[in-house]
């Protein structure tokens, strides 16, 4: 039996760590031993992870000063696990990872990058990028959820070509898919009726710029008064962008729902998926929104285009554009009904095309054992 560790930044309702617990969902599954390590401790997924048989333990980080005896710790679970392989997920894990590599041996360490730039909060980034650099020889392969993100790590350097591999995030397309018999009982629920619904899922950080969405929104309420925007997620930001929202005199129609457990059902609610984030890896709702048959607008960044096929399954924007936005929002609701549906067929046969869930899990399985052969590593 394959033993794998992963090892992430933290646990919370963002679409990196969606990801990482469904591959560790889905391998546990099919019969691998999986194990989890957050550096913080996690604020999701704890009970879904420990009901699935996967044991998860945080290394409880509080702050942001410099402390070598994490580092110790998790050479400590690594030496006493003794997993095949280490897989860490996001930056500040994949560095903590590469660093522990230094004082316990790991047959095989896998580096995945969630996004086209990641940047902290504040700064450009460049650091971090220099970081993996130097810290490069210490990992067996970085792999990147997006081409784009691939072929930009390339370019500055962070990784050299040889040396990255390209998987994308999966989708559960059975879990996400269209649904006619709960759109109806949740629009009626929601006292939604003949409004044409916008639906946006995710946390209320800068790089999602809500603010250019509320703008945009607010443009198509000029001539558009049977809109509705329903914003699932929450966050340090949320507070202001309600403020903007009645600011912008449109807190009537656009509706915080706050955490939600029931996405797939909402989407389902939804008559288009609405994106204004100004950067991005491989967004996880834009797949779940195209796996449940919505056409989207989005903004052209990061692995977005790799997922909306502009003009065919929804329409891309610059970021950072409200106006641009707006029109694009106005394009799609100007067209027919049934020509809607036609665009989120559309999108849902692209996603089980290349992006379903058990499609991205085989590619993983390959990519393991790829590794361990090369390493000498053979296990029956």
């Amino acid at each position: 039996m394959i033993s794998v560790l992963f090892v992430i930044t933290g646990l919370a309702y963002g679409g990196a760590e969606t990801q990482v617990v469904h591959l560790a969902t889905q391998l546990k599954m099919r019969g691998w031993e999986i194990r989890v390590v957050t550096l913080i401790p996690p604020k999701a997924y704890g009970e879904e992870l420990e009901t699935a048989g996967i044991p998860v333990v945080s290394l409880n980080i509080r702050n942001k000063f410099p402390d070598p005896r994490p580092i110790f710790r998790l050479a400590c679970l690594i030496r006493t696990w003794q997993p095949h392989i280490v897989h860490s997920h996001m930056v500040h894990a994949n560095l903590f990872a590469r660093i522990t590599r230094i004082f316990t041996p790991m047959p095989v360490l896998i580096c995945t990058a969630h996004n086209i730039n990641e940047k902290g909060r504040k700064g450009s980034g460049r650091l971090r990028e220099w970081t993996y650099r130097l810290t490069d020889p210490l990992c067996d392969l970085t792999t990147q959820v997006s081409q784009v993100g691939l072929e930009r790590y390339i370019r500055v350097g962070a990784v050299p070509r040889e040396k990255i591999r390209y998987i994308p995030n999966g989708v559960d397309t059975e879990r996400f898919r269209p649904d006619s018999a709960v759109r109806a009982r949740l629009r009626e629920e929601l006292g939604l009726r003949d409004a044409f619904v916008w639906l946006a899922v995710g946390r209320f950080e800068k790089p999602k710029d809500y603010p250019t969405m509320l703008q945009a929104f607010a443009q198509v309420l000029e001539g558009q008064r049977e809109a509705v925007l329903l914003v699932a997620g929450d966050g340090p930001l949320r507070p202001a962008m309600e403020e903007l929202a009645h600011e912008l005199g449109i807190a009537e129609r656009v509706r915080f729902l706050g955490i939600r457990r029931d996405v797939p059902e909402l989407m389902n609610t939804a008559d288009a998926y609405l994106m204004s984030s100004s950067w991005e890896g491989m967004p996880m709702v834009l797949l779940e929104a195209s796996a449940t048959g919505l056409p989207i607008v989005a903004t052209h960044v990061g692995g977005n285009p790799e997922i909306v096929l502009d003009g065919k399954t929804g329409f891309l924007v610059p970021s950072k554009n409200p106006k641009a936005l707006a029109q694009a929002m106005l394009r799609l609701m100007s067209i027919p009904e049934r020509e809607r549906q036609k665009m989120g067929e559309a999108a849902r046969r692209h996603i089980e095309a290349n992006f379903s869930l058990d499609r991205v899990v085989e590619q993983w399985e390959i990519l393991y054992r790829e590794l361990l052969s090369k390493k000498g590593v053979w296990i029956d």
